[in-house]
């Protein structure tokens, strides 16, 4: 009840975003940028990152990141985050420069729902090479729900990290931050997993997937694209319509969602290797196209 509670009230404050045919979005969540210590799973990937949003900031794409985005549970401050990425960082920049950038926070970012937060530590940063202050992400906002809603069939997509069905991370996020910070971090190195994470809990995982399909019943087949999990989901037109990006941070490789020409697909960026022994950044596509008008909702 709870969850349906806190996604309908995510859906209701959401930012609505409109687009047409001839938009073209690409949602990636769960990037967990730390700061490249053992413990920051998205050093392992982030030149297959930036390679990937590089090619859709050249291909014109606009970029909602769903959600965990940094990690902030582990790293106490931005500025450290900020100084391991930075040239992730100047890329997203030019995202929103350009109006093209739409962030969302999750559970492992949750403090950027706060926008005195968000203004105090995203406005700026220092450069040591010229001792000033630059800008960096000034006047951004963060959402906890996102609309697209397109121009001509009203048809809606709705994308919110999911971690409103995952009472322990949504109702006691600072509890698992504390625990994070001084348990299960330490212990990352080693290799254990944090039992409280749905993407390393198969049991928790489930419930999560569960309670968000209840809501879309609920909300008449309302396509909803999630992240949190980490598990890629891409569901057959029929099927209750929850999509999920996946994750940044998988072995190797990072998945998301693309939705161009009103039409939706899975992908994976990883490193290939050619025959001659170049190692190269590649797309896969894992599931569609599927045109969005397939999950069309029926009307009340």
């Amino acid at each position: 009840m709870y969850s349906n509670f806190r996604l309908t009230r995510a859906y209701e404050n959401a930012k609505v975003v409109p687009f047409n045919d001839r938009s073209k979005f690409i949602l990636f969540s769960d990037c967990h940028r730390g700061d490249n210590s053992f413990a920051d799973d998205f050093a392992n990937n982030r030149n297959i990152y930036y390679h990937a949003l590089k090619h859709y900031y050249k291909e014109g794409f606009q970029y909602c990141e769903i959600g965990d985005g940094d990690e902030l549970w582990e790293n106490i401050h931005f500025e450290s985050i900020f100084e391991a990425h930075k040239n992730v960082y100047q890329l997203l920049r030019a995202y929103h420069l350009e109006n093209r950038l739409y962030m969302l926070w999750g559970n492992h970012d949750m403090v950027y729902k706060d926008p005195a937060y968000v203004k105090e530590n995203l406005s700026s940063y220092f450069e040591p090479i010229d001792g000033a202050d630059k800008q960096l992400f000034q006047g951004i906002t963060y959402h906890e729900g996102l609309i697209l809603k397109h121009d001509d069939t009203g048809q809606e997509i709705f994308l919110t990290h999911g971690h409103q069905a995952d009472w322990w991370n949504y109702t006691f996020w600072r509890w698992s931050r504390f625990l994070v910070r001084v348990l299960w971090k330490p212990l990352q190195v080693w290799g254990i997993a944090d039992p409280t994470s749905p993407a390393k809990n198969y049991k928790e995982l489930i419930k999560i997937e569960r309670r968000i399909k209840k809501w879309i019943l609920l909300n008449n087949l309302l396509v909803t694209v999630v992240g949190h999990t980490h598990r890629p989901r891409f569901p057959e037109p029929g099927d209750i319509p929850l999509f999920n990006d996946g994750s940044c941070v998988h072995p190797r490789s990072i998945t998301g969602i693309e939705i161009v020409n009103s039409t939706i697909s899975l992908i994976k960026w990883q490193i290939s290797t050619k025959e001659n022994g170049i190692l190269q950044v590649v797309r896969v596509l894992l599931e569609g196209p599927q045109p969005l008008a397939n999950y069309q909702k029926s009307k009340k």
